[in-house]
Formats: C-alpha cells, structure tokens, sequence
C-alpha cells in the first residue's frame, strides 16, 4: 500500500513538472507575441507625422522611404537640366541665366560643353538672327542598379527662325551622383562626364 501511494506521489510530481513547463513555454510564447506586436505598432507610429498648421490645429501626414523616390527624382533632375541648359532665347541674359542654373546641376563637363559652342559661336548666332530653341524630352533612361547611375536622355530640339522650322534629334549620355540637396539643386543629384552623342538636323519646315 506504501509502494502504490509513493508511485501516485511521484506521478503526480510529474505531472505538476510537465504542466508547469507547458505553462512557461505558453508564457514565452505569448511574451514573444507581445514583444513583436508592439515592435511593429511602434514602426507604424514612426511613419506617422503630425504637422501643425499655422499653430492651430494638427494635421497627420505619412512618411516614406526617400530611396523610393530616387528614380522619379532622377529623372526630373535630368529633366530639368536639359530644358535650362537647351532651351534659348535671341537674348544673353537669358540665355547666361539659364546656363547658370543648369550649371548648379551638373559638373565641369556642362561647362565644357557650353564654353565649346560659346567659342563657335553658337550663341552670338542665335541672338543676332533671332532664333529662339526649345527643347522636348521624349524619354530618360536609367540604370539604377549600378552607381554611379548612367543615364541616356533622348529628346528634340526645334530651332524656330522667322522663316522656318527645324527639328533636331537630341541624344545625351552621362552619369548621375548623389549630392546634397539646396534650392538650386532640389533633387540632391549631380550629372557627370555630359557627353552630348547625337544632335543632327531631321526636318525644316518653312513657316
């Protein structure tokens, strides 16, 4: 009878070990759930921001990773130095402020470029005859899997003259660098070794 009793004893002494690990594996477990649930509410809250408006009342605005926005910013910073640096007026003032931002976003090699048709006379004969240029970007393209990111920019340029129309084609290469953002470079880019590949006349249409 002493046998059977100290055999119930220590079965039941299992019993109360298993149960009580079950208890505290359950209990982790829960506390790990816990933990990452409130890992996560956290991330969520730091994607929020609140903004005052004008000091009266809070308004919620969402924050996002800023290298998902890095081609579309690429793109527009390309984008916006070909229509400074291409687009001119019959006017040097213009045409030396135009220059002169579109300097703020590329290197020494726009610099060459522009300083090489200065020499020819490129710019005198735009002014003295009159003729204005403009400039339509028909597409950009980007590499931005490798850094610095190479870019190819196809465009058309039209020369309007009082008597007629010229349409040229407009082929770019160059690379693009990270750079700190200012008001006169808001995209945080800088274009590098400009290489203007292709520029040659495709109609004139006499106005």
């Amino acid at each position: 009878m002493e046998f059977k009793t100290l055999r119930n004893i220590e079965s039941s002494f299992k019993q109360i070990r298993l149960f009580s690990f079950i208890f505290a594996v359950l209990c982790f477990g829960v506390m790990g759930v816990v933990v990452f649930k409130s890992y996560q509410f956290a991330e969520k809250q730091r994607e929020k921001i609140y903004v005052l408006d004008n000091g009266k009342s809070l308004m919620l605005a969402l924050s996002q990773d800023m290298s998902i926005n890095r081609p579309v910013e690429a793109r527009e910073h390309i984008r916006r130095f070909h229509e400074l640096f291409f687009t001119i007026a019959p006017d040097k003032n213009a045409i030396e402020s135009n220059v002169k931002r579109a300097f703020n976003l590329a290197d020494q090699s726009a610099y060459n470029y522009y300083k090489d048709l200065s020499e020819k006379g490129y710019y005198n004969r735009m002014i003295s005859g009159n003729i204005q240029q403009r400039i339509e970007i028909d597409s950009v393209i980007a590499d931005f899997n490798h850094y610095p990111y190479q870019v190819k920019t196809f465009a058309k340029q039209f020369i309007i003259r009082s008597s007629n129309l010229t349409t040229r084609s407009l082929f770019t290469e160059c690379s693009l660098v990270n750079s700190v953002r200012s008001d006169s470079n808001p995209q945080g880019f800088i274009i590098e070794k400009f290489t203007v590949v292709d520029n040659k006349d495709v109609e004139t249409v006499e106005r």
